[in-house]
């Protein structure tokens, strides 16, 4: 068994036995580096399968009892709360505030009696301690391990026998018996492979923190998301004080449900409510300000949406969008030029979701139109009227989902006019007025922008 020099890409996990300065699998440049890997033969197998196949008809569907992480925020993010068992990935960039939130779950599910072990491979048990005393998290049962060789990772868990692992990160663990580096796509793979058999074996909820790459998606991607049950990533500025966990693989709940935080010196704090969160600090009787209803997850949220149009000075005119599809928002501005008569191919538009949510939905397209508009004519909308609808190429509003929802979430904060697709309006709120539309016209002079 000859070792062989393989050149692996750290960013998708491409390999080839030369160097290359591109990688042909993810595009990317200067992710691949050398690993030695050794080729084990395989005989032929001699035994029977461990398990015997199974009629899918006689399994028996067993309860899945959840256990509270002891923060609400992150238990409506993952369904309901923590699975026996269950393997977990929390990603997000550099100072985030990922090994915060794992040490206060530490925190919680020790509060409760359950013995917990938190492994760190960057910080120092003295750092730690440290840190645990500022968040008010050193009591309880929970052990810490400054280690990151995986074999004495598991020899110390077979001795304590814990019901939490947290491993804070995956990136720096590694086997002793693999020659790569930590970090690199095939020691991230074996120990994250490792630890995922140990979790299903022994039903320990294993819980991994993975650092986001320079290409923004977590180191190895493509090997750790489809082996672990739930994905968490943590989004927003780190130097700026609120943070939103969003799920985007859940096999235990929904996903892209988010979670709300604030960091302060003592930790992070859960926002209770944070429609009130995203539309602290508007400016009424603003130009270009404009409230939507979004859905994330089961969770109506009301976003306000900022647009800036100026006289171009270049041959192309710009188009910027903060938590927005570019694309889509040149689109909408070509159907609000050619629709409803507001010249946009002069302007500059900048486009900006405050609070730092991120909204895919389309149903946020006529509120993007009413801010766009607002912001070109220069004519403050009604302060006290929320927008929701998508937008088709012909100018039409297309129906949305959850309406009532949506509605219900506005009237609760104070809006007393809902700008909706005729198809919605049926729907009836109490205190609050629901005005049917089916073009995107109609809705700009029902709003007095046009």
């Amino acid at each position: 068994m000859r070792p062989r020099t393989l050149f692996v890409c750290q960013n998708c996990g491409y390999d080839t036995p030369k160097w290359l300065g591109r990688c042909p699998s993810c595009g990317q440049w200067q992710t691949l580096v050398e690993e030695t890997r050794v080729e084990k033969k395989v005989g032929k197998r001699n035994h029977p399968a461990a398990s015997p196949p199974v009629m899918l008809k006689d399994l028996v569907i067993a309860e899945q009892p959840r256990s509270s992480s002891g923060i609400p925020e992150l238990d409506r993010v993952l369904g309901g709360g923590l699975v026996k068992g269950m393997f977990l990935l929390i990603g997000g960039e550099p100072g985030i505030g990922k090994s915060t939130l794992t040490l206060q779950i530490c925190n919680a599910m020790s509060g409760k009696g359950e013995k917990v072990l938190y492994v760190s491979g960057e910080e120092s048990t003295h750092q730690l301690k440290l840190r645990a005393k500022r968040l008010g998290a050193d009591v309880g049962t929970s052990y810490v391990l400054a280690e990151t060789e995986l074999e004495s990772i598991l020899d110390s868990v077979d001795k304590l026998a814990p019901t939490l692992l947290v491993v804070d990160s995956i990136q720096t663990m590694y086997k002793s018996s693999l020659s790569s580096a930590p970090g690199s796509v095939g020691q991230v793979r074996e120990c994250a492979a490792d630890l995922l058999r140990l979790a299903k074996g022994t039903g320990l909820t294993t819980l991994l923190v993975g650092h986001v790459t320079k290409f923004g998606s977590i180191a190895g991607p493509k090997t750790l998301e489809h082996m672990v049950d739930t994905v968490l990533y943590f989004e927003g500025e780190r130097f700026q004080q609120y943070r939103i966990l969003r799920a985007v693989k859940n096999r235990f709940g929904a996903t892209n449900e988010i979670g709300v935080f604030e960091m302060t010196d003592a930790g992070l704090r859960e926002v209770p409510n944070p429609s009130e969160f995203f539309l602290s600090g508007r400016i009424e009787m603003n130009s270009g300000s404009v409230v939507v209803p979004t859905i994330e997850g089961s969770r109506p949220l009301l976003v306000e949406i900022q647009a800036l149009a100026t006289p171009t000075y270049y041959a192309l005119p710009q188009r910027v969008a903060n938590g927005f599809d570019t694309r889509r928002l040149a689109m909408l501005l070509c159907v609000l030029d050619r629709r409803a008569g507001v010249a946009t191919g002069s302007q500059d538009v900048f486009l900006n979701i405050a609070g730092g949510l991120k909204v895919e939905e389309p149903a946020a397209d006529l509120g993007i139109i009413a801010a766009v508009a607002s912001s070109i004519r220069n004519k403050p909308g009604p302060t006290d009227v929320v927008f929701c609808g998508e937008v088709g190429l012909g100018g039409e509003v297309r129906s949305v989902s959850q309406i009532a929802g949506r509605v219900n979430e506005a009237q609760r904060l104070g809006f007393r006019r809902a700008i909706v697709p005729k198809r919605n309006a049926a729907e009836r709120v109490k205190g609050i007025e629901i005005v049917g539309v089916d073009a995107i016209r109609a809705a700009l002079e029902t709003a007095e922008i046009l």
